[in-house]
This record gives C-alpha cells, structure tokens and sequence, in this order.
C-alpha cells in the first residue's frame, strides 16, 4: 500500500474524471450504468436566462448554496449581528474574517471567477441571496450571459435581523403574497436560503410559515439557512411539513456546523425524505464534516446529501488567492475519497442530488422580464 500523504487538491482533469465527464462533456461508458434519476414530466430546473430540463444539466457538477450578489454591507452586518449573539448567549467570537464584498459589484471579476468554476467541472450554480440580502438579479443575469453559467437565483426572506421593517406587521397571507409576486416577477427558482438567526423567533416561524405557503402556489424547492450550530434545524422542517411541503423538496442548511460524530440530528432529517446540506465546504471546516458525511453514505443516505460551500468571503476567490467557487468540488471531494467514497456516489451527490432538487413543475409561465 502507497505510504503518499493524500492529495488535497484535485486538477480539472481529476475532477471531471471523478463526475464520469471528459473533455468535451460526455458522460464516460464507466459510469454510463448507473442509475439516473427520474424526474415528473414538465419539471424544469429554472435559471436566470431559460429553463433547463434537468437532463440538460447532467454533464457536470451543481452548487445548490453559493453568494454571487450581495449588498455591499451585507457581511459587515451578518458578523455584527453573529456577535451581538455570541455576546448574548456567551460563547466565543470567531475570529475577524474579511467581509468586503465589493468584488460581486464587478462583472469582470466574477465572470472570471465563474468561468474558472466552469473549467473546474461546475455546471450550474445556485445563487441563495434575494432582495432583502441585497442580491441584484440583473447582476447575476449578465454574469450568466458572459460567463456562460447556467445561474438559479433564490427568492424569499433571510432571518430577522435582515427582515424588511414591514414584516413584523404583516400577516401571514400578506408575506405568502409578497413572496408570490416575487416569483412571478423574476425568474427565480428556488426559494432559499430562508433561516433563523439563532434560535427560532416567532417572526421567523411566522416567514418559515409563508414560505411552506408559497411553496404550495410555485412548487419552487427551498433550501434553509439554520442557527449556527443547526440549532433550529428539526424545528424548521417541521413547520414547513406541517404547511404541506413534502420533505423531498426542503434541503435544511448548514448541518456541517453540527458536529456530530453519530449524526442523529442529521440521519433523523434523511429518514423524514429532507435533504440534509453540508455547504460550507472547502476550508479549515472541513475535517469533522468528513467523517459526518461519510457516516451518511455509510448509512444509506447518500441520496438525501447534498454538498456546496456558501461562498461569500473575498479571501475564497482565485483573484485574491483563495480556492474559487469549485472549492467544493476540488478542495472536498478529494478528503471524502479518501475516506472511502467511491466515485459513483460522488458523482450522484454532485450531479444527480441537486438536480432532484431543483427540478420542480411550474404552476405559471416563466417571467418574462
């Protein structure tokens, strides 16, 4: 047996020989056996410039949780409000990280950034922002344009801290209302990430409520945001079952913040038909969520995970040395390999998983502005 320390690292070439892609995108005859998902007839996986059908999308990697657009001062907030919460509940402040996002204000920048992602074996990426995030659609329509990545952009409401101020009054019909017109304005299709601060308020209850709703009259998935560490995460899935939203359609977030050697939490998730979401992958976080995944695999779920990284962070661009937004892809996959994940269940963690996700059947025609 080779004594070589593991590689951490993949190249383009590795990558898309893990997913059963070559060169041009062909599915290689080594994977050609395995089973492909199935999908309801008229599903589409709805993006920013057309709506694919989720066979189109079978060729290379999906990122169901990514930031392209965000207001400038958004992460300036989020570690405010992050501390204002540590200081309350008494634990530690993380350490400061770099939280300039101005480089989602360049086109050129990012189209860079997409186009390297590309290259790196991504195929489409989920962006999880919406208006009360800052996210300018506009924005991610041309860098799909220039960049030639498909993009699906989110609807919805964050966590209270970033709640317009009307939300406290509003009813519940009256939030399902707004949520609708926001679908029917822009093409979006997802409604994520939607969270809880911290533990659950009344207010985020009453939005996790709404969105079960909206889900209801759009049929868009919709993927969470929850309380770090995943504090809220049985309690969101309940009130969205609760409204009639079917489990297969909800991804709960951030569970890799919930560290557990046994994964109860998480392995409780799957048996309900939710998708549990590691996505915040592809850096110093990364050794506890291996063993968590795998334990997954392990169990049987590996058709209820799904893998992306949450990149908002300037310090996580190529531009200013970072990994890029494949970092999923070339910084993570290579530890789950080596822990034992054969290339066949990565490829349908990384291919097929989000795309059983994001297809949904439109209730209305696509906007057309």
């Amino acid at each position: 047996m080779s004594q070589d320390v593991p590689k951490t690292r993949w190249t383009r070439r590795e990558v898309l020989g893990m997913l059963g892609v070559g060169a041009t995108g062909l599915v290689l005859p080594a994977l050609a056996s395995a089973a492909a998902p199935t999908f309801l007839k008229g599903a589409v996986i709805r993006t920013v410039l057309k709506d694919y059908a989720p066979g189109d999308l079978s060729g290379s990697a999906v990122l169901f949780h990514e930031h392209m657009s965000l207001a400038r001062d958004f992460l300036l907030r989020f570690d405010r409000y992050a501390a204002d919460a540590n200081a309350a509940n008494g634990t530690p402040a993380p350490a400061p990280a770099p939280n300039d996002v101005s480089f989602m204000q360049d086109l050129d920048v990012m189209v860079d950034e997409l186009t390297a992602a590309k290259r790196e074996g991504i195929g489409c990426i989920v962006d999880g922002g919406h208006p009360d995030m800052g996210r300018n659609i506009n924005f991610l329509r041309q860098l799909s344009i220039r960049s030639q990545m498909p993009i699906v952009a989110g609807a919805g409401l964050y966590t209270q801290p970033f709640y317009p101020n009307d939300v406290g009054s509003m009813t519940e019909d009256q939030i399902v209302r707004a949520l609708v017109k926001q679908v029917d304005a822009d093409p979006v299709g997802v409604f994520g990430e939607i969270g809880s601060w911290d533990y659950m308020t009344g207010e985020e209850r009453k939005v996790f409520r709404a969105i079960g709703k909206a889900h209801l009259a759009t049929n868009l998935p919709i993927f969470t945001h929850t309380g770090i560490p995943g504090k809220a995460a049985l309690e969101q899935l309940d009130i969205l079952e609760d409204t009639g939203v079917k489990p297969q359609r909800i991804v709960i977030g951030h569970l890799g913040n919930l560290i557990d050697p046994t994964v109860q939490i998480h392995k409780a998730i799957c048996k309900r038909g939710a998708f549990v979401g590691f996505d915040r992958l592809g850096g110093p976080a990364d050794e506890p969520q291996v063993p968590m995944v795998m334990a997954l695999i392990n169990a049987g779920f590996a058709d209820n995970v799904l893998l992306s990284s949450d990149l908002a962070r300037p310090n996580a661009i190529k531009r200013n040395g970072g990994p890029g937004y494949a970092k999923t892809l070339t910084v993570f996959l290579p530890k789950l390999r080596a822990a034992g994940a054969s290339d066949e269940i990565l490829r349908q963690i990384m291919i097929d998983n989000p795309r059983r996700f994001l297809a949904f059947v439109p209730m209305k025609r696509r906007p057309t502005t």
